[in-house]
């Protein structure tokens, strides 16, 4: 069985490598199924949270609608963080440059308040995963940016909440960066995984020396690459590409 899983880590490897910016592909790894999506800074990757008329946007169709404006449409989309019942973001989120709800420092109940949690920070000429406090310290200039929580891997570490024998299982997506800052790899499992297996995918096979948590339960994805547009549960924030309409 260990051959088994070695080898298809490496194909896992191999198809990561492979990938093109803004592709969505399938990955197996350990017997776990996956769909990463890749981005390169330099493309339109952003956060979306309200409509024009500031009413929450709630579905991968309506930011479709309000990128129909621009000539634009979505490359592909997922959640991208924890949210009220009416919406809101639970802790910081960036639109555009303008912060629409700030910073929660303290630990708390659930998943969001496991420490470390961290945020997801889209800035001009890269992107970051930042640990909560350390982003207080240094307040990067992001031009989009979402706090969620917990953070998954932590300088090339696996939180050490998390352990290989958990029997909490669900569907989570995430966010994981290179090292140099200039790839994000989106992510969410295609069947309930616990949180060590999901956390191992970026560290041992995307490799990215950090990686947040969005969610789990309500996770959802939209990838016309892959024929997916997930419904279910309307969202709070999402992250998408926005990519020329024709």
């Amino acid at each position: 069985m260990t051959k088994i899983w070695v080898s298809l880590a490496i194909v896992a490897l191999t198809l990561a490598g492979r990938a093109h910016a803004g592709d969505c592909r399938d990955l197996d790894v350990a017997g776990n199924s996956y769909s990463v999506c890749t981005v390169t800074v330099g493309e339109d990757l952003r956060l979306f949270l309200n409509g024009d008329d500031g009413a929450p946007l709630e579905s991968f169709s309506a930011v479709d609608q309000k990128l129909a404006s621009e000539g634009r449409k979505l490359g592909f989309a997922m959640n991208a963080g924890m949210y009220h019942p009416d919406r809101r973001p639970v802790g910081l989120f960036v639109e555009d440059g303008h912060q629409i709800a700030p910073l929660v420092r303290r630990a708390g109940p659930g998943n969001f308040g496991l420490r470390p949690n961290g945020v997801f920070c889209i800035a001009r000429d890269r992107f970051a995963v930042i640990e909560t406090l350390a982003f207080a310290q240094t307040r990067p200039d992001c031009r989009f940016a979402s706090q969620s929580g917990p953070m998954l891997v932590i300088d090339g570490e696996v939180h050490p909440k998390f352990t290989a024998s958990s029997d909490s299982l669900y569907v989570r997506n995430g966010v994981g960066v290179s090292a140099d800052g200039q790839t994000a790899y989106l992510a969410i499992s295609n069947a309930p995984v616990n949180f060590h297996d999901f956390a191992n995918l970026f560290r041992d096979t995307l490799h990215t020396p950090e990686a947040l948590f969005f969610d789990g339960h309500i996770s959802r994805l939209y990838a016309p690459a892959l024929g997916r547009d997930d419904f279910g549960f309307a969202m709070g924030p999402i992250v998408g590409l926005a990519v020329p309409a024709n």
